[in-house]
């Protein structure tokens, strides 16, 4: 409904806002050309570039143009105010860290005030695109709703969040069928609904009843498309699910799913195993290189044994995995059925300072590279605590159907350490969950600055 035109708004508004962001650039260069000699253009150019490609960045991480916050002025216009917060930010930090002294400040200036200006007037120019398409007849689809039920409100609710070129006119139903008031007259009954039709002009019909509810339907169908009007069915599937599921097609037979899982498809599967072996190559040559002899070190000067604390874990599908650690503890017998807890004496001091740290953790790279952990995922719990969890949490199993990372939604909202209680466990769940339900690899990223803005401001469950 509408798809093309909603991706043609995102099209455009995204090319409009590069297009400004480009001449903004531009523009100042030209005019204070006078001023920027010419062995400074490299660091123009660079200094250009990644104003562009954080300005993408930033919109995309924050879904800037995505259909839900285009569709809402309001919404896209505090969304973009965000992220152009982020990008002066951005840029800032980029002249200051880069000791770039060739880029002159006072067009730095002046770029940003011109893109402000730009994004600006493209805001009013988005208003000016709206009010087109809502004025103009031949733009807009008139609808009427048939049935009057649970399915028929949520939808027109739906018309209303996305009613760039939708006009609902209202309901139709038999008169002892509505129990409530609504926004929208109820105009007829069923056997009229086709004649109401003809008289305001109606383009499409969404029917809630469906035909193994009501035959007559199937004549309606046909009578609609007999007069040019398109007729469309809009089931209630909770007669046969109780909760929203997913509608899925091979060929032409639907296939129905409990939850959306964007990481069944292979080629984000890819994008993910590709971003885990960059991350955890780097980490491993130039972090693991020089911190496991050292930390290995101080390990075994406090604590006779082993530098790494290898513990069984469940992974994807349920399937055990050795999981690594920095050992922080004194050898200990409870190790793989008592979780730590605050001020545990069985923590070494070394063990405090790499558990505060989190680089307890940093080995579990290893993991990433030979594929049995992601970098982003549910933590991975001992399997003790899998059946323990699994008999508390309905849903804790669906978890498992991701790799298990080193760190998550759930802990970038706070849901680490140890677990108490039972609505602490599911808590931790519900994030996973929608993690899995909402994965995409800017999700990822946007996790592990988190991540490390967390490690570096301090986190009190880190213990």
């Amino acid at each position: 409904m509408n798809t093309q035109f909603k991706r043609y708004l995102q099209l455009n508004l995204i090319f409009l806002d590069l297009i400004i962001l480009i001449f903004s650039f531009i523009i100042p260069r030209i005019l204070f050309h006078n001023r920027i000699s010419a062995a400074s253009t490299y660091a123009y150019v660079i200094f250009g570039t990644y104003s562009l490609l954080s300005w993408a960045i930033f919109s995309s991480i924050l879904g800037t143009y995505t259909e839900k916050i285009i569709l809402q002025f309001e919404t896209f216009t505090k969304r973009t105010l965000q992220v152009f917060l982020l990008w002066i930010i951005f840029i800032l930090l980029y002249l200051f860290f880069s000791r770039e002294v060739q880029v002159s400040r006072f067009f730095v200036i002046s770029f940003i005030i011109a893109f402000a200006c730009g994004i600006f007037f493209n805001r009013f120019l988005y208003v000016g695109i709206r009010n087109y398409f809502k004025t103009k007849d031949y733009l807009v689809n008139n609808v009427l709703i048939l049935g009057y039920n649970d399915t028929a409100l949520k939808l027109s609710s739906y018309f209303e969040q996305e009613s760039i070129n939708t006009n609902l006119i209202g309901f139709i139903e038999d008169e002892e069928n509505v129990k409530e008031l609504t926004h929208y007259p109820v105009l007829s009954n069923i056997k009229n609904l086709i004649q109401i039709a003809k008289d305001y002009d109606v383009q499409e019909i969404y029917s809630t009843i469906t035909p193994e509810q009501n035959s007559y339907i199937y004549e309606l169908m046909s009578q609609a498309e007999n007069e040019c009007i398109r007729f469309k069915v809009v089931p209630n599937l909770s007669h046969f699910f109780s909760k929203p599921v997913i509608v899925d097609f091979i060929r032409d037979l639907p296939v129905l799913s409990l939850r959306s899982e964007p990481l069944e498809d292979v080629g984000n599967r890819l994008k993910k195993r590709i971003l885990d072996l960059i991350v955890s190559s780097l980490v491993i040559v130039f972090i693991l290189s020089w911190l496991i002899p050292l930390v290995g070190l101080l390990i075994f000067i406090e604590s006779r044994g082993a530098i790494f604390f290898s513990q069984k874990r469940t992974g994807k599908n349920n399937m055990p995995f050795n999981c690594l650690k920095f050992r922080s503890m004194k050898i200990n017998k409870d190790s793989d059925s008592i979780q730590a807890t605050k001020n545990d004496q069985r923590i070494t001091k070394i063990g405090k300072f790499l558990r505060r740290s989190s680089l307890d953790e940093f080995p579990q790279f290893i993991n990433v590279f030979k594929g049995e952990m992601s970098l982003v995922g549910p933590r991975p719990h001992m399997l003790k605590h899998t059946d323990d969890y699994s008999q508390i949490v309905d849903q804790y199993m669906i978890r498992h159907f991701l790799k298990p990372g080193i760190t998550g939604w759930a802990q970038i909202n706070g849901f680490r350490g140890e677990i108490t209680e039972p609505k602490q466990i599911k808590l931790r769940v519900q994030n996973d969950l929608w993690y899995l339900e909402n994965w995409n690899i800017w999700l990822d990223i946007k996790i592990l600055f988190l991540t490390v803005y967390t490690i570096i401001k301090g986190d009190k469950q880190a213990y």
